[in-house]
Protein backbone atom coordinates (compact mmCIF):
# COMPACT_ATOMS: atom_id res chain seq x y z
CA UNK A 1 0.00 0.00 0.00
CA UNK A 2 2.73 2.52 0.99
CA UNK A 3 4.48 2.12 -2.34
CA UNK A 4 1.05 3.70 -4.24
CA UNK A 5 1.33 7.01 -2.74
CA UNK A 6 1.57 9.37 -4.82
CA UNK A 7 4.72 11.80 -4.45
CA UNK A 8 2.67 15.01 -3.50
CA UNK A 9 -0.13 15.85 -0.93
CA UNK A 10 -1.31 19.34 0.27
CA UNK A 11 0.50 18.76 3.36
CA UNK A 12 3.69 16.80 2.21
CA UNK A 13 5.59 16.72 -0.47
CA UNK A 14 7.30 13.37 -0.19
CA UNK A 15 4.94 11.94 2.49
CA UNK A 16 6.44 10.05 5.44
CA UNK A 17 4.11 6.68 6.13
CA UNK A 18 3.55 6.59 9.43
CA UNK A 19 4.83 4.35 12.51
CA UNK A 20 3.23 0.58 10.91
CA UNK A 21 4.41 -0.83 14.66
CA UNK A 22 2.33 1.86 16.68
CA UNK A 23 -0.49 2.83 14.16
CA UNK A 24 -0.97 -0.09 11.60
CA UNK A 25 -0.58 -0.08 7.68
CA UNK A 26 -3.01 2.55 6.90
CA UNK A 27 -3.59 4.63 3.75
CA UNK A 28 -4.93 4.30 0.51
CA UNK A 29 -3.74 2.63 -2.55
CA UNK A 30 -4.75 3.17 -6.27
CA UNK A 31 -5.55 0.19 -7.95
CA UNK A 32 -5.30 -0.95 -11.68
CA UNK A 33 -8.58 0.60 -12.97
CA UNK A 34 -8.57 3.83 -11.27
CA UNK A 35 -10.67 2.14 -7.87
CA UNK A 36 -9.06 3.27 -4.52
CA UNK A 37 -8.45 0.52 -1.57
CA UNK A 38 -8.87 2.58 1.88
CA UNK A 39 -7.32 1.00 4.98
CA UNK A 40 -7.84 2.86 8.41
CA UNK A 41 -8.02 1.93 11.98
CA UNK A 42 -10.74 2.41 14.04
CA UNK A 43 -11.05 0.27 16.98
CA UNK A 44 -14.60 0.06 18.82
CA UNK A 45 -16.25 1.60 15.80
CA UNK A 46 -19.33 0.69 14.60
CA UNK A 47 -18.76 1.72 10.91
CA UNK A 48 -16.61 3.67 8.89
CA UNK A 49 -17.43 5.08 5.55
CA UNK A 50 -15.89 7.26 2.67
CA UNK A 51 -18.61 9.61 1.78
CA UNK A 52 -18.22 10.91 -2.49
CA UNK A 53 -20.41 13.87 -1.54
CA UNK A 54 -23.65 11.22 -0.83
CA UNK A 55 -22.24 8.47 -2.56
CA UNK A 56 -21.50 6.53 0.40
CA UNK A 57 -18.52 3.31 0.28
CA UNK A 58 -18.83 1.55 3.52
CA UNK A 59 -15.32 0.03 4.94
CA UNK A 60 -15.76 -3.83 6.43
CA UNK A 61 -13.86 -4.62 9.84
CA UNK A 62 -10.85 -6.71 9.81
CA UNK A 63 -8.57 -7.78 12.46
CA UNK A 64 -6.74 -5.11 14.93
CA UNK A 65 -9.60 -2.67 14.58
CA UNK A 66 -8.76 -1.99 10.77
CA UNK A 67 -11.13 -1.35 8.13
CA UNK A 68 -10.77 -1.96 4.46
CA UNK A 69 -12.95 -1.60 1.52
CA UNK A 70 -12.86 -0.53 -2.25
CA UNK A 71 -14.60 2.66 -3.52
CA UNK A 72 -14.83 3.81 -7.40
CA UNK A 73 -14.24 7.33 -7.18
CA UNK A 74 -13.64 8.30 -10.65
CA UNK A 75 -10.53 9.37 -11.74
CA UNK A 76 -8.63 12.69 -11.41
CA UNK A 77 -8.99 15.02 -7.44
CA UNK A 78 -11.61 13.41 -5.77
CA UNK A 79 -12.95 15.21 -1.96
CA UNK A 80 -13.97 12.62 0.45
CA UNK A 81 -15.41 12.52 3.62
CA UNK A 82 -14.10 10.04 5.64
CA UNK A 83 -17.53 9.04 8.61
CA UNK A 84 -16.50 7.24 11.83
CA UNK A 85 -20.06 6.11 13.32
CA UNK A 86 -21.71 8.45 11.19
CA UNK A 87 -19.61 11.55 12.01
CA UNK A 88 -17.04 13.52 9.89
CA UNK A 89 -13.40 12.87 11.41
CA UNK A 90 -9.94 14.20 9.00
CA UNK A 91 -7.76 11.22 8.47
CA UNK A 92 -4.23 12.32 8.82
CA UNK A 93 -3.29 8.95 6.98
CA UNK A 94 -5.04 10.16 4.11
CA UNK A 95 -3.99 13.56 1.90
CA UNK A 96 -5.56 16.50 3.03
CA UNK A 97 -6.47 20.14 1.76
CA UNK A 98 -8.37 22.93 2.06
CA UNK A 99 -12.32 22.85 0.23
CA UNK A 100 -15.99 23.31 1.58
CA UNK A 101 -14.74 25.65 3.84
CA UNK A 102 -12.87 23.11 5.86
CA UNK A 103 -9.63 21.40 5.59
CA UNK A 104 -10.85 17.80 3.44
CA UNK A 105 -9.09 14.49 2.97
CA UNK A 106 -8.76 13.52 -0.42
CA UNK A 107 -7.72 11.60 -3.28
CA UNK A 108 -6.04 12.12 -6.57
CA UNK A 109 -6.36 9.09 -9.09
CA UNK A 110 -4.40 9.38 -12.15
CA UNK A 111 -6.18 10.63 -15.65
CA UNK A 112 -4.89 8.38 -18.12
CA UNK A 113 -3.56 10.20 -20.99
CA UNK A 114 -3.72 13.54 -19.03
CA UNK A 115 -0.07 13.74 -17.48
CA UNK A 116 0.17 17.70 -18.22
CA UNK A 117 1.38 17.89 -14.43
CA UNK A 118 4.27 15.55 -14.56
CA UNK A 119 7.16 17.05 -12.77
CA UNK A 120 9.68 14.69 -14.54
CA UNK A 121 12.68 15.91 -16.62
CA UNK A 122 11.24 19.86 -17.52
CA UNK A 123 12.44 23.24 -15.72
CA UNK A 124 10.06 24.85 -13.33
CA UNK A 125 8.40 28.13 -11.95
CA UNK A 126 8.33 28.96 -8.09
CA UNK A 127 5.13 29.77 -6.44
CA UNK A 128 5.47 32.33 -3.47
CA UNK A 129 2.97 33.24 -0.54
CA UNK A 130 2.67 37.26 -0.37
CA UNK A 131 1.01 39.32 2.23
CA UNK A 132 -0.51 42.60 0.51
CA UNK A 133 -2.50 45.65 2.65
CA UNK A 134 -6.18 46.14 1.73
CA UNK A 135 -8.20 49.32 2.13
CA UNK A 136 -11.33 47.22 1.16
CA UNK A 137 -11.10 45.04 4.42
CA UNK A 138 -9.07 47.03 6.62
CA UNK A 139 -6.32 44.27 6.83
CA UNK A 140 -3.51 41.85 5.61
CA UNK A 141 -4.67 40.05 3.19
CA UNK A 142 -2.78 37.06 0.99
CA UNK A 143 -2.01 35.60 -2.77
CA UNK A 144 0.02 32.96 -4.25
CA UNK A 145 2.16 34.02 -7.25
CA UNK A 146 3.83 31.47 -9.51
CA UNK A 147 6.59 32.78 -11.86
CA UNK A 148 7.58 30.82 -14.67
CA UNK A 149 10.99 28.72 -14.58
CA UNK A 150 13.74 31.39 -15.89
CA UNK A 151 12.06 34.54 -14.50
CA UNK A 152 14.22 37.50 -14.87
CA UNK A 153 13.27 40.71 -12.74
CA UNK A 154 14.88 42.92 -15.59
CA UNK A 155 12.31 41.77 -18.68
CA UNK A 156 7.99 42.27 -18.24
CA UNK A 157 5.38 39.87 -17.83
CA UNK A 158 1.30 40.02 -18.53
CA UNK A 159 -0.52 38.45 -15.54
CA UNK A 160 -3.28 36.45 -15.02
CA UNK A 161 -5.33 36.58 -11.68
CA UNK A 162 -6.96 33.04 -11.30
CA UNK A 163 -9.74 32.27 -8.66
CA UNK A 164 -10.68 29.68 -6.81
CA UNK A 165 -14.14 28.38 -6.16
CA UNK A 166 -16.80 28.40 -3.17
CA UNK A 167 -15.49 27.06 0.14
CA UNK A 168 -11.76 26.99 -0.82
CA UNK A 169 -9.17 29.70 -0.91
CA UNK A 170 -6.05 31.12 -2.87
CA UNK A 171 -3.81 27.52 -2.17
CA UNK A 172 -6.60 25.31 -4.46
CA UNK A 173 -5.30 25.99 -8.05
CA UNK A 174 -1.72 25.04 -6.60
CA UNK A 175 -2.49 21.86 -4.59
CA UNK A 176 -5.92 20.86 -6.13
CA UNK A 177 -5.45 22.15 -9.80
CA UNK A 178 -1.45 21.81 -9.64
CA UNK A 179 -1.93 25.30 -12.29
CA UNK A 180 1.97 25.95 -11.39
CA UNK A 181 2.27 21.86 -12.93
CA UNK A 182 0.74 22.30 -16.05
CA UNK A 183 2.09 26.11 -16.56
CA UNK A 184 5.96 24.57 -16.58
CA UNK A 185 4.20 21.96 -18.94
CA UNK A 186 3.11 24.31 -21.28
CA UNK A 187 5.92 26.38 -21.48
CA UNK A 188 8.16 23.68 -21.83
CA UNK A 189 6.60 22.55 -25.39
CA UNK A 190 6.32 26.45 -26.54
CA UNK A 191 2.74 25.98 -26.19
CA UNK A 192 1.61 29.33 -23.70
CA UNK A 193 3.91 32.72 -22.95
CA UNK A 194 5.28 33.09 -20.09
CA UNK A 195 3.21 35.08 -17.24
CA UNK A 196 2.82 35.58 -13.73
CA UNK A 197 -0.47 33.87 -11.92
CA UNK A 198 -2.07 35.77 -9.51
CA UNK A 199 -4.10 33.15 -6.68
CA UNK A 200 -6.19 35.59 -4.03
CA UNK A 201 -8.52 34.61 -1.56
CA UNK A 202 -11.35 35.45 -2.77
CA UNK A 203 -13.72 34.75 0.05
CA UNK A 204 -11.83 37.52 2.45
CA UNK A 205 -14.01 39.72 4.61
CA UNK A 206 -13.47 43.18 6.42
CA UNK A 207 -11.77 43.35 9.60
CA UNK A 208 -14.23 42.23 12.67
CA UNK A 209 -16.57 41.25 10.21
CA UNK A 210 -19.02 37.60 11.03
CA UNK A 211 -18.93 34.92 8.83
CA UNK A 212 -20.96 36.50 5.75
CA UNK A 213 -23.09 33.90 4.04
CA UNK A 214 -22.92 32.90 0.19
CA UNK A 215 -23.59 36.21 -1.24
CA UNK A 216 -20.95 37.83 0.96
CA UNK A 217 -18.37 34.84 0.71
CA UNK A 218 -17.91 36.73 -3.13
CA UNK A 219 -19.02 40.18 -3.05
CA UNK A 220 -15.96 41.63 -1.44
CA UNK A 221 -13.28 40.30 -3.92
CA UNK A 222 -14.01 42.60 -6.32
CA UNK A 223 -13.52 45.47 -5.15
CA UNK A 224 -10.23 43.58 -3.22
CA UNK A 225 -8.77 42.52 -6.95
CA UNK A 226 -9.54 46.05 -8.25
CA UNK A 227 -8.28 48.37 -5.68
CA UNK A 228 -5.25 46.22 -3.75
CA UNK A 229 -4.62 42.92 -5.44
CA UNK A 230 -3.87 44.73 -8.91
CA UNK A 231 -1.95 47.68 -7.24
CA UNK A 232 0.36 45.15 -4.99
CA UNK A 233 1.26 43.44 -7.89
CA UNK A 234 1.91 46.33 -10.16
CA UNK A 235 4.28 48.13 -7.97
CA UNK A 236 5.92 44.95 -6.82
CA UNK A 237 6.41 43.04 -9.90
CA UNK A 238 7.96 44.06 -13.29
CA UNK A 239 4.32 43.64 -15.40
CA UNK A 240 2.99 45.15 -17.93
CA UNK A 241 0.34 47.85 -16.61
CA UNK A 242 -2.66 47.94 -19.78
CA UNK A 243 -4.96 45.75 -20.34
CA UNK A 244 -3.63 43.92 -23.01
CA UNK A 245 -1.29 42.14 -20.87
CA UNK A 246 -3.75 41.63 -18.24
CA UNK A 247 -6.12 38.29 -17.84
CA UNK A 248 -8.75 37.18 -15.46
CA UNK A 249 -10.22 33.45 -14.60
CA UNK A 250 -11.79 31.54 -12.50
CA UNK A 251 -14.19 28.77 -11.66
CA UNK A 252 -17.57 28.40 -10.28
CA UNK A 253 -17.65 31.21 -7.61
CA UNK A 254 -14.63 32.81 -9.06
CA UNK A 255 -16.22 32.42 -12.62
CA UNK A 256 -18.95 34.66 -11.46
CA UNK A 257 -16.12 36.89 -9.62
CA UNK A 258 -14.25 36.99 -13.36
CA UNK A 259 -17.71 37.80 -14.95
CA UNK A 260 -18.64 40.45 -12.47
CA UNK A 261 -15.61 42.41 -12.81
CA UNK A 262 -14.44 41.81 -16.53
CA UNK A 263 -17.51 42.92 -18.35
CA UNK A 264 -17.77 45.65 -15.85
CA UNK A 265 -14.29 46.98 -16.31
CA UNK A 266 -13.47 46.10 -20.29
CA UNK A 267 -11.17 49.23 -20.30
CA UNK A 268 -9.14 47.21 -17.82
CA UNK A 269 -8.83 43.26 -18.46
CA UNK A 270 -9.07 42.06 -22.19
CA UNK A 271 -8.86 37.82 -21.37
CA UNK A 272 -11.32 36.55 -19.50
CA UNK A 273 -12.11 32.67 -18.69
CA UNK A 274 -14.96 31.24 -16.90
CA UNK A 275 -14.72 27.82 -15.82
CA UNK A 276 -18.02 26.01 -14.76
CA UNK A 277 -18.74 29.23 -15.79
CA UNK A 278 -21.18 31.68 -14.26
CA UNK A 279 -22.18 34.77 -16.28
CA UNK A 280 -25.12 35.92 -13.45
CA UNK A 281 -25.02 34.77 -10.02
CA UNK A 282 -25.46 31.54 -9.51
CA UNK A 283 -27.14 31.88 -5.43
CA UNK A 284 -30.25 34.27 -6.80
CA UNK A 285 -31.13 36.46 -9.94
CA UNK A 286 -31.37 40.14 -9.77
CA UNK A 287 -30.30 43.03 -11.28
CA UNK A 288 -26.79 41.88 -12.96
CA UNK A 289 -25.57 45.93 -14.10
CA UNK A 290 -22.22 44.14 -15.67
CA UNK A 291 -24.19 42.05 -18.34
CA UNK A 292 -25.14 45.58 -19.80
CA UNK A 293 -22.01 45.06 -22.17
CA UNK A 294 -23.47 42.09 -23.91
CA UNK A 295 -25.81 44.40 -25.39
CA UNK A 296 -23.24 46.03 -27.04
CA UNK A 297 -21.64 43.12 -29.32
CA UNK A 298 -18.78 46.01 -31.06
CA UNK A 299 -17.71 47.01 -27.74
CA UNK A 300 -17.85 43.70 -25.95
CA UNK A 301 -16.00 42.06 -29.51
CA UNK A 302 -13.24 44.98 -29.36
CA UNK A 303 -12.77 45.18 -25.90
CA UNK A 304 -12.09 41.50 -25.39
CA UNK A 305 -9.31 39.33 -27.21
CA UNK A 306 -10.62 36.16 -25.39
CA UNK A 307 -13.69 35.42 -23.72
CA UNK A 308 -13.52 32.29 -22.89
CA UNK A 309 -16.68 29.71 -21.35
CA UNK A 310 -16.03 25.90 -20.63
CA UNK A 311 -17.91 23.40 -18.34
CA UNK A 312 -18.35 19.83 -17.39
CA UNK A 313 -21.12 17.80 -19.22
CA UNK A 314 -22.38 16.50 -16.76
CA UNK A 315 -21.85 19.38 -14.06
CA UNK A 316 -24.62 19.66 -11.70
CA UNK A 317 -25.60 23.82 -12.54
CA UNK A 318 -25.50 22.11 -16.14
CA UNK A 319 -29.04 24.11 -16.66
CA UNK A 320 -27.93 27.29 -15.47
CA UNK A 321 -24.82 27.61 -18.13
CA UNK A 322 -27.80 26.45 -20.71
CA UNK A 323 -29.90 29.62 -19.53
CA UNK A 324 -26.45 31.70 -20.10
CA UNK A 325 -26.63 30.02 -23.74
CA UNK A 326 -30.17 31.09 -24.48
CA UNK A 327 -29.59 34.77 -22.56
CA UNK A 328 -26.38 34.58 -25.42
CA UNK A 329 -28.25 33.59 -28.23
CA UNK A 330 -28.40 35.35 -31.43
CA UNK A 331 -26.06 38.12 -30.06
CA UNK A 332 -23.11 38.39 -32.16
CA UNK A 333 -20.60 38.24 -29.59
CA UNK A 334 -17.06 36.17 -29.94
CA UNK A 335 -17.22 34.27 -26.90
CA UNK A 336 -15.52 30.78 -27.39
CA UNK A 337 -17.80 27.85 -25.08
CA UNK A 338 -16.58 24.77 -24.64
CA UNK A 339 -17.06 21.16 -23.05
CA UNK A 340 -15.25 18.82 -21.28
CA UNK A 341 -15.89 15.68 -19.72
CA UNK A 342 -16.41 15.74 -15.91
CA UNK A 343 -19.31 17.32 -13.63
CA UNK A 344 -18.49 20.43 -11.25
CA UNK A 345 -14.87 19.01 -10.36
CA UNK A 346 -11.18 19.96 -10.28
CA UNK A 347 -11.14 17.44 -13.26
CA UNK A 348 -12.88 19.50 -15.91
CA UNK A 349 -11.33 22.82 -13.85
CA UNK A 350 -7.77 20.87 -14.62
CA UNK A 351 -8.57 20.96 -18.24
CA UNK A 352 -10.12 24.33 -18.45
CA UNK A 353 -7.10 25.84 -17.45
CA UNK A 354 -4.17 23.52 -19.75
CA UNK A 355 -6.69 24.61 -22.76
CA UNK A 356 -7.28 28.46 -21.59
CA UNK A 357 -3.96 29.44 -21.16
CA UNK A 358 -1.65 28.65 -24.41
CA UNK A 359 -4.81 31.46 -25.89
CA UNK A 360 -3.46 34.34 -23.57
CA UNK A 361 -1.52 37.06 -24.67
Amino acid sequence: MISSWPLDTALSFDPYYGEPDRDGDQGYEILPGGKVHFRLKAPGASSVEIDQFGRVFPLSPKENGMWEGEAALGYGFQYIFVKLNGADVLSSYLPIGYGCCRPMNFVDVPVPGENWDSLEEIPHGSVTRQYYPSVVTGKTEVCLVYTPPFYDPAKKYPVLYLQHGYGENETGWVYQGHVNRIADQLLNSGRMREMLIVMGNGMARKKNDAQPGAKGAFSLFPQILLKDLVPFIEAHWPVYTDKWHRAMAGLSMGSYQTSLVTLSNPDKFAYAGVFSGFLRTPWAQGQEEHLAILNEPERFNESFRVFYRAMGTEDNFFDRFSSDDEMLKGKPLQILRKTFPGGHDWGVWRRCIHDFLPLLF
